[in-house]
């Protein structure tokens, strides 16, 4: 027999027209490829196209029978050619097709082998099956060699594998055999040349496997492919679009410049004074307070503030020594920063007036004053409850000006915390450091009056920045701790009086031990002392956050005596406070009760009718055209009940309609009420549902029959319960009956019909009418008995059916 295999060249590699021919002799001696035209005798060898053709061919790959070698094999082969010669004048050579014949030989071997089994165990020869099975997994040696049978009767059979071993000649020869036997593979030959240095896959992608999503993704179409630029073409002009429009909006905003304060808009009643005392403190009667003062421990300066009205409220205004401002894009967004800044820890940045001479800050005016003025005002009674209330709001709005975009103060001090009318402490004189004057011309003694709160390392700078830093403003913080503790002013050290030029040399040295205020543990906790001393460290990385301060000063909060003014003050804020949480418990709580009386309602009546009810309407009744009644009680419940106690039966029936109320829930069905033993449920209202009430109900109560076969009473755990079912379809009228323990009852001869179809059913027996049945028959999964024609009270004979189970898929199939 002769193979042939024709393959097309690449255009590269021959010209057009030329073929590649591969002859393979299967049963012959060898193998060997040629090459030829197309149009040509293509069996001749074309010598020009030999090196191409050995090219293509060198790692093809040949798969022939393996010929035995054993002596039976060979006497048979001779014996064949010579009857094939004698007998029907035939010439045969030895080659490979000889063992097709000795195949032959050894299946009618195989055959006659089974056929003698069979008869000997007494069967008949027509007995197909039997021959077959006697086939199965049988081994024997036959003139083939060892013949091996499977349990699917195919032959476990031996191949040679071929690939060429001369590329000059083309021949091609054997490099192993598989032993079909054994199930191996043996190497005899040259290993094969495989044109990128190793074997294929065993699965390649794709390939085998055509059926996975991955293989069958397709190229983009030209459509696609535009829709899809398109589509990102507009997703690219839409981001650029919006942060164009929000560079624009921002540039706008800057341009608008909101926070412009004419001075013709601003009125004033007194002007600006400055008062100076060579030995003690003046105190002027201005309109406002003298928050904004820069006062030490000496008194030797009080500076009030300047107030004046703007759009008819009263502002602080702080002059700015500068002759004209350069509104620089660094500036512009300083004043951007502080519109946006709101806070109730903040005062709030009202605007800024750039009309030279008259250059400003207006800001938020707190009437109270300063947090330093308070303090130094001895007619003030402060307890600690008041204090601490006083340091929380500055450890509050330090928190948040630390997290927002100003980062820190610069300038945090006593003055620069002032208090409004509800006594709420506030953080003003921060931001806008370029906006601020650069340069000091106050005299040495006021100028190092203001230094008292700068931190050390700040001191040695030159030129500190005006901004200054966060772990500057925490060291602030400690010296207005010390001067709230000891109400002395800061920068007090017991025994000593210092210049402020003098404590701030001491300070800026940085010699141990470190130049600090006194601490005294006997007016104020030892905690709050350790957190000073935390504060005002010498080295900024040992100093807290603000946001570590914040949950110190929880921990360790304590009330302590009080004016009566404040004490009022504190208790009616703590007792809003008290009655706000109040109120919120009680208001969960109501909350809660009324989510656990809705859903008492939702079980007593259907979803729609309880909402109906909620609203005060009226519920009106309403025909459904078709739904399905289930109806079952307990087989011999009486005789049960009289030989039970009370507790025992109601718990049985707790136990039991609890079980059902479980499983039902698994089903679009309603369950109407349980009246004693008697159990009934509804499907296809309120909401109606189509045609799906009786295949919900039948599923439904199959469930509940599986589960009365293995529910276990407990006083009786080796009783039986004999649950009895009936089910009928028609349709019924539903509404609400009653205003007190109102009931959705349902009514029509239906229900009626129900009732009868259970109470004339069979114990664990599913009873039900013809009009459900024919309901059924249009799911096709039911399996149906016709139980005949039973008489029915009031409704004569009526023809009825049990239903048996459901059918699945595969069993429909």
């Amino acid at each position: 027999m002769l193979h042939r295999i024709m393959l097309q060249a690449h255009k590269e590699d021959m010209t057009n027209g030329d073929y590649v021919f591969f002859y393979v002799d299967v049963f012959g001696e060898s193998l060997r490829a040629d090459a030829g035209r197309g149009a040509s005798k293509p069996w001749q060898t074309n010598q020009s196209q030999e090196p191409q053709l050995k090219e293509a061919f060198k790692t093809v790959l040949i798969i022939t029978y393996r010929e035995p070698q054993n002596p039976e094999y060979l006497q048979f082969q001779t014996k064949l050619i010579q009857k094939a010669k004698e007998q029907f004048g035939v010439d045969l050579n030895y080659s490979l097709m000889n063992f097709i014949a000795g195949c032959f030989h050894d299946g009618v071997l195989l055959y006659a082998m089974a056929l003698n089994e069979t008869l000997k165990a007494g069967g008949s020869k027509k007995d197909g099956i039997q021959i077959v099975k006697n086939i199965q997994n049988r081994t024997f040696q036959g003139i083939t060699g060892l013949v091996s049978m499977d349990k699917s009767n195919d032959r476990d059979t031996d191949f040679n594998l071929w690939t060429m071993g001369d590329q000059d000649t083309g021949e091609f020869e054997v490099t192993g055999y598989y032993n079909g036997i054994m199930k191996s593979i043996n190497w005899i030959g040259k290993p094969i040349q495989w044109v990128k240095g190793s074997p294929p896959l065993d699965n390649p992608p794709c390939v085998f496997n055509a059926d996975d999503p991955f293989c069958k993704q397709n190229q983009l179409s030209t459509l696609a492919i535009v829709a899809l630029g398109t589509g990102l073409t507009f997703v690219i002009f839409g981001i650029s679009s919006f942060l164009i429009f929000r560079k624009l909006m921002l540039e706008k905003e800057l341009a608008s410049m909101l926070w412009r304060i004419r001075w013709e808009e601003l009125q004033f009643g007194n002007s600006e004074r400055y008062h100076k005392s060579a030995g003690s403190r003046l105190t002027l009667s201005l309109r406002g307070s003298s928050y904004g003062s820069l006062m030490t421990a000496h008194g030797k300066y009080q500076i009030f503030a300047n107030t004046g009205h703007f759009k008819g409220n009263v502002v602080a205004i702080k002059h700015v020594n500068k002759k004209r401002i350069e509104l620089t894009r660094q500036v512009l967004f300083e004043l951007k920063h502080m519109r946006d800044v709101q806070f109730n820890h903040l005062t709030r940045f009202i605007g800024a007036c750039i009309d030279p001479p008259n250059i400003c800050i207006v800001t938020e005016y707190c009437p109270r004053g300063s947090l330093q003025d308070i303090l130094e005002n001895e007619s003030i009674n402060l307890d600690w409850m008041f204090r601490y209330s006083l340091i929380n709001d500055i450890v509050k709005g330090m928190s948040f000006l630390h997290n927002s975009l100003i980062e820190s103060h610069g300038s945090l001090k006593s003055s620069n915390c002032v208090v409004d009318s509800r006594f709420v402490l506030k953080i003003t004189d921060y931001g806008l450091a370029s906006f601020r004057s650069s340069c000091d011309t106050e005299d040495s003694y006021a100028l190092y009056a203001k230094k008292l709160w700068t931190a050390p390392e700040l001191l040695r700078r030159g030129r500190p920045p005006p901004q200054g830093t966060q772990k500057g403003d925490v060291y602030s913080f400690g010296i207005i701790l010390q001067e709230i503790a000891l109400r002395n002013g800061p920068f007090y050290i017991d025994g000593m009086d210092l210049s402020p030029k003098e404590i701030v040399q001491k300070v800026r040295n940085g010699q141990k031990p470190y130049f600090r205020p006194s601490i005294d543990t006997g007016v104020h906790s030892e905690e709050l002392a350790i957190l000073m001393d935390r504060c005002w460290a010498e080295d900024p990385i040992d100093r807290p956050e603000f946001s570590q301060i914040k949950m110190y000063i929880r921990k360790f909060n304590k009330e302590g005596s009080s004016s009566i003014l404040d004490n009022l003050l504190s208790r009616m804020e703590q007792y809003a406070n008290n009655l706000e949480k109040l109120v919120e418990e009680r208001t969960q709580a109501y909350l809660e009760e009324k989510r656990k009386a809705e859903n008492l309602l939702y079980q007593i009546l259907p979803h729609s009718v309880a909402e109906q009810l909620k609203r005060g309407e009226t519920v009106q009744a309403e025909a459904f055209d078709s739904v399905t009644i289930y109806f079952s009680d307990i087989v011999g419940f009486t005789s049960m009940s009289a030989e039970s106690t009370p507790m025992q039966v109601v718990t049985l029936l707790n136990d039991l309609y609890t079980c059902f109320d479980a499983i039902i829930d698994n089903f679009d069905v309603y369950k109407v009420e349980t009246i004693g033993d008697a159990y009934m449920v509804v499907s296809g209202l309120p909401v109606r549902n189509g045609k799906l009430h009786a295949r919900e109900i039948a599923r439904m109560s199959l469930a509940l029959l599986d589960a009365v076969k293995t529910f276990k009473i407990r006083h009786r755990p080796n009783t039986q319960l004999w649950l009895r079912i009936g089910i009928h379809t028609g349709p019924v009228c539903a509404g609400v009956v009653g205003l007190k323990m109102p009931r959705y009852c349902l009514f029509g001869d239906t229900v009626n019909t129900a009732s009868r179809m259970e109470s004339n059913g069979e114990a664990l027996k599913i009873h039900l009418s013809d009009t459900t049945k024919q309901v059924l028959d249009e799911f096709r999964c039911f399996n149906l008995e016709l139980r005949g024609d039973v008489e029915m009270k009031g409704k004569g004979k009526m023809r009825t059916y049990w239903l048996l189970g459901e059918r699945t898929e595969d069993d429909i199939i």
